[in-house]
C-alpha cells in the first residue's frame, strides 16, 4: 500500500527503513517485525502523517515501537497497542475538523466583503504555486521571497513575509492532507448562503407583509 501522494513523507532513511520492514514481514509473514522509532515526533509531522503511517503499519502487520517521549514501548496495532493508533484517528478527526471550520469561516468573511474563495490575498494562488514548484527544485523559502510580490491589498507591490509564505504553505499542506474537510467546508457554505437568499421585496426596498 503506498503513500497517498499529499502525505508523502521525503526522508530517505525512514523510507528506507520502512521498505525493509515491510520486505521483512512479506518473507517472514509469521514474524513479529518491529519498526522502531526514537520518538513519536519522528513518525510525522502532523496528524494526517501520523494517521497514514498508522494505517500503513497495520495494512502490512508491522508493530510500532517507540523508545522515548511521551509514549515509549511497543505499540501493537493489532493488540493493545491499538488503542495508540485509535488515538492518531481522533486525532487527524479533530484536524480534519478545524479545517472545515475554519475553510468555512474563511468563505463566510471573504463573502461578506464582497469577494469569492477563502485565501488570504497576500499569498495568492499563483505565488504558492511559484513556492511549492521551486521549494521542489532544492530552492529554500528565503531565497524564493525576493522575488515574490504582493499584487493586491495595502503592501501592493511588496514582497510578502517569510511568516506569510510560511503560513501559506502550513496551510496547504492541511489542506492537501484532508481534501474532504475543504470540499465539506465549501458545501456546508453554500447550503448556508442558500439559506439566507433574501426574500421578495417591494419597490421600496421593504419585505412585503406576511
Amino acid at each position: 500500500m503506498p503513500w497517498p501522494p499529499s502525505l508523502r513523507i521525503c526522508r530517505p532513511a525512514f523510507e528506507e527503513a520502512l521498505k525493509t520492514a515491510r520486505e521483512i514481514k512479506a518473507h517472514a509473514p509469521h514474524c513479529c517485525v518491529i519498526f522502531t522509532v526514537y520518538e513519536m515526533k519522528r513518525l510525522g509531522r502532523d496528524a494526517a502523517e501520523l494517521t497514514a503511517l498508522a494505517d500503513h503499519l497495520t495494512a502490512h502487520g508491522l508493530i510500532l515501537e517507540m523508545l522515548a517521549g511521551p509514549l515509549p514501548g511497543i505499540h501493537d496495532p493489532t493488540g493493545p497497542g491499538k488503542s495508540l493508533f485509535a488515538f492518531f484517528a481522533a486525532m487527524a478527526e479533530t484536524e480534519r475538523e478545524n479545517i472545515r471550520e475554519s475553510t468555512l469561516e474563511g468563505l463566510d468573511t471573504a463573502a461578506r466583503k464582497g469577494k469569492h474563495g477563502g485565501r488570504p490575498p497576500v499569498i495568492t494562488d499563483d505565488m504558492l504555486h511559484t513556492v511549492l514548484c521551486r521549494r521542489a527544485n532544492g530552492e529554500s523559502v528565503e531565497q524564493i521571497q525576493p522575488d515574490l510580490i504582493i499584487p493586491t491589498c495595502k503592501r501592493k507591490g511588496h514582497n510578502p513575509s517569510l511568516a506569510s509564505i510560511h503560513r501559506a504553505l502550513a496551510e496547504h499542506t492541511k489542506r492537501a492532507a484532508y481534501p474532504e474537510a475543504v470540499e465539506q467546508a465549501h458545501a456546508d457554505f453554500a447550503t448556508l448562503q442558500a439559506r439566507e437568499v433574501p426574500g421578495p421585496r417591494s419597490v421600496d426596498g421593504t419585505e412585503p407583509a406576511r
